[in-house]
């Protein structure tokens, strides 16, 4: 394929992630037709949406294959492990993401504990349960602070991070009991760890990989990190207080995984999320997913100049190379305005007024993350993530003054959102 031959693409997802993927690969001069599947009331304007179940791979290669599309990028984890990429790659298309096999790095905690034992990575110390009762006597031997894992797929949601002994025999108690559905099959139970976090995107062709811009998540529901955990509330990037010595280390990290994996036979391809623990004995990995994170695409891929189209497609065939991907000095901050009661329960049809005013300010990107149109065309909130506002400026404290600003020009009943996204970048560590 020529350097230059436009290519259709079908994006699979339908969060402000992808929100921030499809606006960046319609940046491409090779970008073509665009398609999502199911996509949300933001990307429309972008792509056609597709009636198509995201998760059949069978679904997924044919439709593809049908409309002539030049390259599938999956979003979440969902169809990662469900063996979609797979699929399109036996009908002879390009896709974005990795395998079943290798999307187990995401899809099984215990399956990627295993791979880092046996690639040397540092992480914190951990035991499996398939049986309830064991797990409990084990929490109650070691006593919290403990964390305990859902194994499998749970939406963001399957961690516990237990102060006490009784919180964790809680969350243990959760998990087995059906929460999480299979998810919780098998838990995974670690010791805690003590640190700030920082997540470390990279992009990878199996052999080759390039890490991305560090960011830096707040998943507590709640100012000063208090409340439920959830998806995310917020996040900055670049994340000054990381060290050269830190950040060369995490890279190292994601090399010799992926290096481990090619090792037993499992090509990764796609990107791979290191969420990291920058404790006082160095970086350790709390978890590894299989894509691209949410919130944190939204800060880092507006940053990084790149022709995504060739990227992903290097990606896929084998011919990544670190050139490919620059970044500009500026910064980032998005702040997630989410519905009332999430991470719990929330209403939903609520109209959102308010995007266009903040996304005529200068350096104010608004991705949709759970919106819907309505027969008249009004943008409605569908979810209990619903908008991340994300702003680029020259220095931290301009992007976030203006990401908040661009906050205040939104609005729909039941608007919630923290007011300290990136605070920690001032106070350091």
């Amino acid at each position: 394929m020529s350097t230059s031959q436009k290519v259709d693409i079908l994006l699979l997802g339908a969060g402000g992630r992808e929100h921030a993927i499809l606006a960046k690969l319609a940046e491409s001069p090779r970008a073509g037709k665009l398609y999502v599947a199911p996509g949300n009331g933001g990307m429309y304007g972008l792509a056609t949406k597709v009636e198509l179940d995201a998760e059949d791979p069978v679904a997924v290669a044919g439709w593809a294959r049908e409309h002539a599309i030049g390259l599938v990028v999956i979003g979440p984890e969902a169809p990662l492990v469900a063996g979609v990429a797979d699929a399109v790659r036996s009908a002879g298309i390009p896709c974005f993401g990795p395998n079943g096999e290798a999307a187990q790095m995401e899809g099984s905690k215990k399956f990627a504990k295993q791979v880092m034992a046996r690639a040397g990575v540092p992480t914190a110390a951990y035991r499996s349960f398939t049986d309830e009762d064991e797990c409990a006597a084990y929490v109650r031997q070691v006593g919290g602070p403990i964390v305990v894992k859902a194994d499998g797929l749970a939406a963001g949601k399957g961690v516990i991070v237990a102060q006490t002994t009784e919180e964790a025999l809680e969350g243990v108690h959760e998990c087995f009991g059906g929460t999480f559905g299979d998810a919780g099959a098998t838990v995974v139970v670690e010791e805690m760890m003590e640190g700030p976090e920082c997540s470390l995107l990279a992009l990878t062709d199996g052999k080759t990989l390039v890490s991305l811009a560090t960011s830096q998540d707040h998943k507590r529901a709640l100012d000063g990190d208090r409340g439920p955990n959830t998806g995310g509330m917020g996040v900055y990037s670049p994340v000054p207080m990381v060290t050269d010595e830190e950040l060369a280390t995490m890279v190292d990290i994601e090399k010799r995984v992926v290096a481990e994996l090619a090792a037993e036979g499992i090509t990764y391809s796609g990107c791979l999320y290191g969420g990291f623990m920058l404790t006082k004995d160095g970086p350790k990995v709390l978890e590894f997913n299989a894509r691209f994170g949410d919130p944190e695409t939204q800060v880092v891929l507006p940053r990084m100049k790149a022709d995504l189209v060739d990227v992903f497609l290097a990606c896929d065939d084998g011919t990544l190379d670190a050139g490919d991907v620059r970044w500009d000095d500026d910064w980032a901050v998005s702040v997630v305005l989410t519905s009332a009661g999430y991470p719990g329960s929330y209403e939903k049809g609520k109209v959102i007024t308010g995007i266009e005013d903040a996304e005529a300010m200068d350096g104010v990107t608004v991705y949709h993350a759970g919106t819907r149109l309505d027969d008249e065309g009004r943008v409605l909130t569908n979810g209990g993530r619903v908008l991340d506002v994300t702003a680029v400026a020259p220095t931290f404290e301009k992007a976030r003054e203006l990401a908040y600003a661009a906050c205040q020009k939104i609005d729909f009943d039941g608007k919630t959102y923290r007011s300290d996204i990136g605070l920690r970048c001032i106070q350091g560590r």
